[in-house]
């Protein structure tokens, strides 16, 4: 099983503390696949929400394939993910009950066909988190310099 990574959105870890993710299929349409295989994918500023029972993100920006013909779908539309009913109530209860966020996280292709989205379960950092953070990293940073100097 081959796992290609097309997008990530490196701002979800800055910015979240993730609690939980799942895998998740997107709805597509026409040439859509073919940008995503071209890495023609941006997620950065994306989120997903709960529709009447079921997830769709947005602000997901797939560019349109430039040999697809005139009738290409719009770039930023929602764009509905596939899960089972059992996660989506699941989701959808942590999303209500403890004001959690839904963020996508990567999105990549499995087994060179389909496209699956990675989807978290999200709760937003303060300030002082992401110093800690940031100071942690430092420190790791910092002791692999050390561990690698020669004397």
């Amino acid at each position: 099983m081959s796992i290609e990574i097309v997008a990530t959105n490196r701002k979800a870890k800055r910015d979240y503390e993730i609690i939980d993710t799942y895998e998740a299929g997107i709805e597509l349409k026409g040439s859509e696949i073919k940008s995503i295989r071209d890495h023609r994918v941006n997620i950065d500023d994306s989120f997903c929400l709960v529709e009447n029972g079921e997830i769709f993100v947005h602000n997901m920006h797939i560019s349109p394939y430039p040999a697809s013909s005139i009738f290409r779908p719009d770039p930023d539309r929602k764009r509905k993910l596939l899960l089972h009913r059992k996660e989506i109530d699941r989701i959808a209860g942590q999303v209500a009950r403890k004001g959690f966020t839904i963020i996508p996280l990567k999105v990549y292709l499995k087994n060179g066909r389909w496209c699956k989205v990675e989807i978290g379960i999200c709760r937003g950092k303060k300030q002082y988190d992401k110093r800690e953070d940031i100071k942690k990293k430092d420190i790791e940073l910092e002791m692999r310099r050390i561990k690698s100097y020669k004397y």
